[in-house]
């Protein structure tokens, strides 16, 4: 533990208290009046209600049109089922500025609805929703139809004949035993959503702020540290209790149920009405996450001869001290750097947390550990800038600072994918071979990384995956002469131009391509051992 402890201290821990404390501080003097002072404001209040209102409007639209999609993966088998789920899962790991750069093709001006009935909704809270459910949609696809599908289809079967209806013998049977996974994914759902930072700074515009977007406006823009460092509080306190619900749900779905080989449950539709349920369902795969990344892809082409792409090789002095095209190898690096902190770290991490004799202060660890999904990016991207910058600790110079802060992001998913495997390690293998004098390093060498092998290759592909999008810290401490592709998107959406928009649209569409290359392969690796995310 001592070596992820220390990672925490340093690059999470560190970096939020020093601008929470630079904010808050005068002369020495801690300003907690400030507080009140910062939740007086009628437009602080605003965002503070809009970020609760969007993220439980998305939240309840995510589970409405994702739970009929979770009992089509878990009860249905159908031809190109394994390479769909790979594509529904595309979205989730696709960076927020490529999902609001989609949308705005889709729905902003000059988009596919402005262009057929000159309709543009980019700058409305419908955007925002649809976004939110285009992007979270494979989370309830895998938290529910992973349960779903490993739940006994006879104990419904047995209420029906016992006299039940199909609806109530779901609503009495099935429902319960899914509530807690439901209650995850909502969780879950709704801190995606409460944090949201990408989607509602491409497509809310100056309309529409939540909290992260408001401390990155403070920060950046009006250089009020104070009032930012009172939304990054509030912030930690919402996401905080937000993880302590979803590890108690987390803990009864581990524990209530039976379960059975999700292998046997699945077959193919029968009558009509569950084969027009698949249709549906493949309907609005096709129009919700399809079709905005397709016109993604087709208003980069829009250039003859792929002139947008070609464009991307010029530097023009402005934004770019460099021509945009070199952010993908930028991307590629930081990424591979930050997949082997991250491994590092949450493999260590995973590994302590499976010791029987754990303490409660390693078993406490395990809920810190998903704080950097919920904590602000843009909070600690500047408090790198602002801690980061003396001995021994001098690092706002050096390339590092970037995969620093992309592995705080990949962490927490390097541990909740090895954890359920190393957990499955039968306890007396490896005593076995400690009484036949094989060492703790021999021991894991030979017992416990033949059966995590997959686990821990996936656990890299979604740390590299993750980190290749991460926004919200890099955004901050990304040079200008080494900017990553979410950063130069973002910063050719923010200037004006046909040329600009198309070459941000063609930065989009190689770092989804990249994306669902990696997932393709995560797909490949998957097995039901490893669990969901």
């Amino acid at each position: 533990m001592a070596v992820p402890v220390a990672f925490f201290a340093v690059f999470f821990a560190y970096p939020v208290a020093a601008i929470v404390a630079r904010g808050l501080q005068v002369d020495g003097v801690w300003q907690f009046g400030r507080l009140v002072d910062v939740l007086g404001q009628s437009d602080i209040r605003h965002v503070l209600w809009f970020t609760t209102w969007q993220a439980l409007a998305s939240t309840a639209l995510t589970l409405l049109i994702a739970l009929p999609g979770a009992y089509v993966f878990a009860r249905f088998d159908f031809p190109g089922k394994h390479i769909l789920r790979a594509v529904v899962t595309v979205p989730f790991v696709l960076p927020t500025v490529v999902v609001g750069t989609a949308f705005l093709a889709l729905l902003g001006r000059g988009g596919l609805l402005d262009e057929l009935w000159g309709v543009r909704l980019d700058t409305t809270v419908w955007a925002i929703l649809l976004a939110h459910v285009f992007f979270n949609y494979a989370v309830v696809v895998r938290t529910v139809g992973g349960l779903w599908a490993q739940l006994d289809p006879r104990q419904e079967e047995a209420a029906r004949m016992l006299g039940a209806s199909r609806l109530t013998a779901w609503r009495t049977v099935t429902l319960p035993a899914l509530g807690p996974a439901v209650a995850a994914a909502a969780l879950m759902v709704f801190l995606f959503t409460f944090t949201s930072f990408g989607v509602v700074q491409i497509l809310g515009g100056p309309t529409f702020s939540t909290l992260e977007v408001e401390i990155y406006r403070q920060t950046s823009e009006i250089f009020d540290l104070s009032t930012a460092a009172v939304l990054t509080i509030i912030q930690f306190l919402a996401v905080g209790a937000i993880l302590a619900v979803h590890a108690w749900t987390v803990r009864r779905r581990e524990s209530a149920l039976r379960l059975v080989d999700a292998s046997v449950t699945a077959r193919r539709p029968r009558g009509a009405g569950q084969w027009a349920l698949l249709a549906g369902v493949l309907v609005v795969i096709v129009v919700l996450l399809l079709l905005p990344l397709a016109v993604l892809v087709q208003r980069s082409l829009d250039a003859p001869d792929f002139g947008y792409y070609r464009a991307l090789t010029d530097a023009d002095g402005g934004v770019f001290l460099v021509p945009p095209i070199e952010a993908i190898g930028n991307s590629l690096q930081y990424a591979v750097v930050a997949t082997l902190i991250a491994v590092l770290i949450g493999g260590l991490a995973a590994a302590a947390l499976t010791r029987r004799d754990a303490g409660r202060f390693v078993r406490g660890f395990d809920a810190l550990l998903m704080l950097p999904l919920g904590v602000s990016a843009v909070t600690v991207g500047f408090g790198f800038l602002i801690a980061l910058d003396e001995p021994p600790l001098d690092l706002r110079s050096t390339w590092i600072l970037v995969p620093l802060a992309q592995a705080l992001v990949g962490v927490p998913f390097v541990v909740r994918t090895m954890l359920p495997v190393l957990r499955a390690v039968d306890q007396r293998l490896r005593e076995a071979a400690s009484v036949l004098g094989a060492s703790p390093w021999r021991v894991w060498r030979e017992v416990d990384l033949p059966m995590v092998r997959r686990a821990l290759l996936i656990a890299a592909g979604f740390a590299f995956a993750v980190s290749l999008g991460e926004f919200g810290a890099t955004v901050f401490i990304a040079r200008p002469d080494n900017p990553t592709l979410p950063v130069a998107v973002a910063r050719l959406l923010g200037r004006a131009g046909e040329l600009n928009y198309g070459q941000a649209m063609a930065l989009s569409t190689v770092l989804m391509v990249v994306c669902a290359v990696a997932l393709l392969v995560l797909e490949r690796l998957r097995t039901d051992r490893t669990g969901e995310f």
